[in-house]
């Protein structure tokens, strides 16, 4: 695992049989670019022979699956968003899995969203955990700027790590706010009021609901609506353009009424927990396409950041990785996301594993009624990992949460024929067997049951070899039933019979004062 021929991922790549592209122009851009920005970006995902159709959803969310649920996608609105979603064929029809596709269209994507100086990502439904994305950091700070500022550093720090992709963050870039406010006094000389003002920009920028026309056959109103083409909807300085109709004759320019205040605008500001935060974004794909990985690489990173220029009272940056920051009062970084979820669901196996093994431990106590006899039982259990990582490596499979619950659950079986090998061996010492014919015999005789329970365990989990998300459970109970089958078979009794030998060994010191040392032959 540190040479990184095997890799750790909570959960490896799903194949399903939809994508998703999402799409988040600058803001204040038109619905009419977003659209054409949507659609170019469909068309270059189309070309993919195992894509069946899409559907381009601009200013509005796609209808929302697993991803739109956890990541909040159906809140998305506004003219400056768009969702692509993608239909694969169905995975019995097709060779390449889900992710594989994602990484052949990403950049034709990435390529196409740069040119229009948008952000893009592709979202693949994962078969879990339910993050906000598979890389999450959440940035910390003493007040909004120092958030900011910090969490820019973080975000390039995201898109010069190789294999971190799809870079976003949850903040808004600064744009200028155009409030149209009446000069009364003009308005009045010429005999035009602030409503009607009010009403012919209603019409020009938006379109307005004249009435209703009560259409024959028809259960409902139909309204209608005075409104311009899109194409010809006016900006602001078009807008001032336009004429108003005096009370006395003539036309008054809408720039002799009005006059422009320019303000910026509000921008959101997150919150977990009640703490003000900023959240950087990003996938993995193309490198170790795991987030531990990412994330470890990251740390370095941020370790040379001095956290003086972001407000900091010491030049250490806090990272933290499982709690979060209890207050804001200096800058720093948490890991959330995927990582996160890796580091608790690793730590509660890993608990409750050692509970288990202390459970196992007690019974075995009763049973042979010695506290070394268990220990030479259970010294099998590791032995299951010679086969396991190994296999891992030779299948380019990742170490997950699976392949862990594959280890513990082949644990039992691993102390189930330790237990027949001991057994059958203190049957025939108690018969007046020495302890080597003993347990030569022990690893001859029970040698078939054993190999009937290996081969039970590897037919068992064959079905599920195949299966992206149970593949890594397949692996560790297969391989590690094989391994601890021919390694226990020779170790189990070799430890026994030392651990006898020492048993036996006098425990008194022959060196005392009249006591002779026995001669070889003795």
């Amino acid at each position: 695992v540190p040479a990184g021929r095997v890799r750790v991922k909570m959960l490896p790549f799903d194949n399903k049989s939809e994508l998703q592209v999402v799409l988040n122009m600058p803001e204040g851009s038109s619905l009419e670019r977003t659209t054409r920005v949507a659609r170019e970006i469909a068309g270059a995902v189309r070309t993919e022979p195992e894509v069946i159709d899409y559907q381009v959803y601009s200013g509005t969310a796609a209808p929302f699956n697993f991803n739109g649920l956890v990541r909040h996608y159906y809140l998305r609105a506004g003219a400056s968003v768009a969702d692509v979603q993608v239909n694969l064929l169905p995975k019995h029809e097709r060779k390449a899995q889900s992710h594989e596709i994602a990484k052949r269209i990403r950049p034709r994507v990435a390529e196409i969203a740069a040119r229009y100086g948008a952000r893009v990502s592709i979202a693949e439904v994962p078969p879990g955990p339910p993050v906000l994305q598979t890389l999450v950091a959440e940035v910390y700070g003493p007040d909004v700027d120092a958030r900011r500022r910090l969490a820019e550093e973080v975000r390039s720090l995201f898109k010069r790590t190789p294999g971190v992709v799809d870079v976003d963050w949850y903040a808004e870039e600064a744009h200028e706010k155009h409030r149209l406010v009446i000069d009364k006094e003009k308005a009045a000389l010429h005999g035009i009021g602030t409503d009607e003002i009010g009403a012919a920009i209603r019409v020009a920028v938006g379109g307005d609901t004249l009435g209703l026309v009560h259409m024959p056959g028809e259960q409902e109103d139909v309204s209608v609506m005075l409104d311009l083409p899109r194409g010809e909807r006016p900006d602001t300085d078009s807008l001032l353009g336009l004429s108003m109709p005096a009370r006395g004759g003539g036309l008054v320019p809408l720039r002799e009424l009005v006059r422009i205040e320019r303000t910026p605008e509000d921008q959101s500001i997150y919150h977990k927990n009640l703490v003000p935060v900023v959240y950087v974004t990003g996938d993995v794909a193309g490198g170790a396409e795991s987030s531990a990985y990412a994330v470890l690489a990251m740390n370095g990173e941020l370790a040379k950041l001095d956290a003086t220029r972001f407000g900091g009272n010491t030049s250490k940056l806090a990272i933290y990785d499982l709690a979060q920051p209890a207050n804001d009062e200096k800058p720093a970084i948490k890991w959330d996301g995927e990582w996160h979820v890796t580091l608790e669901v690793f730590r509660d196996l890993g608990v409750a594993f050692g509970a288990v093994l202390i459970l196992i431990y007690a019974l075995l106590v009763g049973w042979f009624r010695s506290f070394s006899t268990p220990l030479v039982v259970m010294a099998a259990i590791p032995f299951s990992l010679i086969g396991i990582l190994p296999a891992h490596a030779a299948m380019g499979a990742f170490f997950t949460a699976t392949s862990m619950i594959g280890f513990m659950a082949g644990a039992g079986i691993v102390v189930r024929n330790s237990i027949i090998l001991v057994d059958f061996a203190e049957a025939r010492i108690a018969e007046g067997m020495s302890v080597e014919a003993a347990v030569v015999e022990a690893g001859a005789v029970r040698f078939r049951p054993m190999l009937l329970t290996a081969l039970a365990v590897v037919l068992g989990a064959a079905v599920i070899l195949f299966d992206p998300i149970f593949q890594g459970l397949a692996i560790a109970l297969m391989a590690g039933e094989i391994a601890s089958l021919f390694v226990s078979r020779a170790a189990v009794p070799v430890l026994y019979a030392m651990a006898a030998r020492r048993c036996a060994a006098p425990r008194e010191s022959p060196v005392a004062t009249g006591t002779e040392l026995p001669s070889p032959a003795e």
